[in-house]
């Protein structure tokens, strides 16, 4: 396979803020001893525009301060200024950056000025590159799960280094399609794994027991964000953030029962602990609708991408047999938005995040009466679209009509990684145009799979590569990340599965029509 170059971008994110910035730091701030602490480093995001969201964390109440510029030497920097951050949103701060050029690098510094005393903290370094305008190379990378299964930071083989992997490719940008944390799974000291070689955590009094109150669900962030590899990724690779069940605890619905770990037995009140704190976390633009929290959006990366980021937990029904007439999963606002931004977009291609698979069927596991109950669309009958299907079916069958070509579907979730080719031909439903979905995880969790596709839509499993036995440790390295670049002449887009440390293991090549 020939190397993807992406030219002068890379050439300037290789020179970016690591080798020049440090030296930045003024030596009368340096001097200061109580000064307030970035307790876990940047993060960009939800690039959209002349416009990117910066992200951080203090110590104790006061406001973030972002500077940026197109040189690392900061000599022309554009001042930014959050609202106080204090307890009340743990202490996180964001700031959206207006005014970016297009295409240009864009090199910033975060600190925090103490509210009482209007002492700066050290500065923290971060890069990104801007939206482009006109027809380039993009390269942006998916996964999804980290921290799950009990399978924490290990320092014997150098923390969740699948990130660093990912840091090399050097991406525009990464969508982490779900499962951003394990709220529902404590991290233990150690785990006997599967070879009987034992798996070394770090640990934390946050990470000892499940997520109830809003502050374990906020520690459980905070514990992922203590790993090298993600603090130097989050301040070089702007993020794409959507969430799935672990965000609050698994396979959630309205209709969750919760388990013996759980003192409060309120779905609804667990529901919206993880949701502040993801919405805390987040290097994402707070939205109008939703009180603020809308988490489905759509972003624009230049004449050839648009990116649907999907919320495929919120407006959902109860999970059950999910059979017979339609029933509630992106819900009705949120399929009509759907249905009417891909109509409207003018991108050549046009990537849809969904943090569940369209074809794998997920059982629950809560059997009640002997009725399966379902997780996601699928529901295990190969006929009709009935259930959840039916508006997935509503989807497909409206993009036929208004000839809406060039769409994907990207999605992690199930642990192993996957190429889906759904055709008519071979489904029950046929009123659709043939299309792909990737699946791309676990970053680091256990591995499983595979799952059984249903054929209601006609997916044949083109590639997937699954652990050789359930729930299998990092150590087995079946650990996955999905990669897509689009060249900016032919406009041709090639997706590629790749494992732990960049291994290429799966490319498909897709023309656009």
């Amino acid at each position: 396979m020939s190397e993807f170059d992406p030219g002068r971008r890379r050439i300037i994110q290789t020179v970016g803020a690591g080798l020049l910035l440090p030296g930045l730091v003024p030596a009368v701030i340096a001097s200061i001893k109580d000064r307030p602490q970035l307790t876990d480093g940047v993060q960009s995001g939800d690039l959209l525009g002349d416009r990117a969201i910066i992200w951080s964390r203090c110590d104790r109440p006061a406001r973030m301060v972002v500077e940026w510029d197109t040189r690392s030497l900061f000599s022309n920097p554009r001042r930014f200024v959050s609202p106080l951050a204090d307890a009340r949103t743990d202490f996180t701060a964001r700031v959206e950056l207006t005014g970016l050029p297009a295409d240009q690098a864009i090199f910033y510094r975060v600190q925090f000025e103490d509210a009482q005393s209007g002492i700066a903290s050290e500065p923290w370094f971060g890069h990104l590159r801007s939206v482009p305008q006109a027809r380039r190379d993009i390269r942006f990378l998916w996964s999804g799960d980290t921290a799950g299964q009990g399978f924490g930071i290990n320092p014997d083989i150098g923390g969740m280094r699948i990130y660093e992997a990912m840091r090399l490719r050097l991406p525009d940008f990464f969508i982490h399609s779900g499962d951003t944390i394990y709220a529902d799974n404590p991290i233990p000291a150690q785990l006997v794994t599967e070879s009987g070689r034992v798996w070394r955590n770090i640990t934390t009094e946050a990470k000892s027991k499940v997520a109830e109150t809003i502050d374990d669900f906020r520690g459980n962030y905070r514990y992922n964000l203590m790993d090298e590899n993600i603090r130097r990724f989050n301040a070089e690779v702007p993020q794409i953030w959507q969430w799935d069940d672990h965000e609050v605890v698994n396979n959630w619905s309205p209709g969750k029962h919760l388990d013996k770990r759980y003192q409060n037995k309120d779905i609804h009140n667990l529901v919206d602990h993880g949701r502040q704190a993801w919405l805390e976390y987040a290097p994402m633009r707070v939205q109008s609708a939703d009180g603020g929290g809308r988490i489905y959006r759509q972003l624009n990366y230049g004449p050839l991408l648009d990116v649907f980021v999907l919320d495929m937990r919120s407006y959902r029904g109860a999970n059950d047999e999910n059979l017979g007439g339609e029933k509630p999963f992106l819900g009705r606002e949120q399929l009509d938005w759907l249905k009417a931004s891909l109509k409207a977009s003018g991108a050549q291609w046009k990537v849809i995040a969904a943090d569940m698979s369209i074809g794998l069927g997920a059982p629950d596991g809560e059997v009640s009466l002997g009725v399966t109950r379902w997780e996601a669309v699928a529901n295990g009958d190969p006929g009709p679209a009935q259930g959840r299907e039916l508006e997935i079916a509503e989807l497909l069958g409206f993009l036929r009509a208004q000839s809406v070509r060039n769409f994907l579907f990207l999605t992690a979730d199930v642990h192993y990684c996957a190429a889906h080719h759904f055709h008519p031909d071979r489904a029950a439903f046929q009123d659709f145009e043939p299309f792909w979905e990737f699946v791309a995880g676990p970053l680091n969790a256990g591995s499983f799979g595979p799952d059984v596709l249903d054929k209601t839509f006609g997916p044949q499993a083109v590639f997937q590569k699954t652990a050789p036995v359930m729930n299998a440790s990092p150590f087995a390295g079946f650990q996955f990340f999905g990669e897509v670049n689009i060249e900016g002449l032919s406009g041709e887009l090639t997706v590629v599965l790749r494992e732990l440390d960049g291994v290429s293991v799966f490319e498909q090549k897709l023309q656009p029509v």
